[in-house]
């Protein structure tokens, strides 16, 4: 999505991408809580803060990184009606820094902004602020021979190669890894997608 367009969408009063949790986010939590307490999460892309809102409510300690300032917003406005609290962070993933370490990074649909050049030096850096035995949630959008280009895809996203996503954690402890094709009605039209997701855990 354009910046122009996310912001217009993001600065209307309904959530575009809804109020409650993906089940990433779900999943996220389920396997992060087995082997920490006390967490401090950063979600990347954290659109209008559905996900983000979802950890502060674990408990968590919560960053939302966001480009969008309508998105930040919206996130701010869901935690105070939720009774929790978040810190808002206003960052480009392509080249965003983490405040302080954290115990989970995850990002649900924004690592295709980090252009290709740039990937080793970003996931090195999510990486390197990371505890140990912190877990990462990634979600990325790749390239598939049976799956044409969406129609609402821009010039500064990139698409992953296959098994692309797998190969900066091959240092780490890798506890799922699906790679999935669906439906999606967002946009001008109906199309579908294809991606990863990776769940890994950093060694001691």
């Amino acid at each position: 999505m354009k910046f122009a367009d996310r912001e217009q969408v993001y600065g209307r009063e309904e959530y575009y991408w809804g109020r409650e949790p993906n089940d990433m986010a779900e999943k996220t939590a389920e396997i992060a809580s087995q082997a920490n307490s006390g967490i401090t999460v950063i979600d990347v892309g954290a659109g209008e803060g559905r996900d983000a809102v979802f950890f502060a409510e674990q408990g968590w300690n919560v960053y939302a990184m966001e480009v969008s300032p309508n998105g930040l917003a919206k996130a701010k406005r869901l935690a105070n009606e939720r009774k929790v609290s978040l810190q808002t962070i206003e960052a480009d993933a392509n080249d965003a820094t983490f405040p302080e370490a954290v115990d989970v990074v995850y990002s649900a649909g924004a690592i295709q902004y980090i252009r290709p050049e740039n990937r080793d030096r970003q996931f090195n850096h999510f990486k390197e602020k990371t505890t140990v035995d912190g877990v990462h949630a990634m979600f990325a959008f790749v390239d598939h021979p049976d799956v044409p280009t969406a129609p609402d895809w821009t010039e500064r996203e990139y698409f992953y190669a296959r098994g692309e996503l797998m190969k900066y954690y091959r240092d780490w402890e890798v506890l799922e890894f699906e790679e999935v094709i669906f439906d999606d009605e967002s946009g001008s039209e109906p199309h579908r997608h294809a991606a990863e997701i990776l769940f890994a855990r950093k060694p001691n």
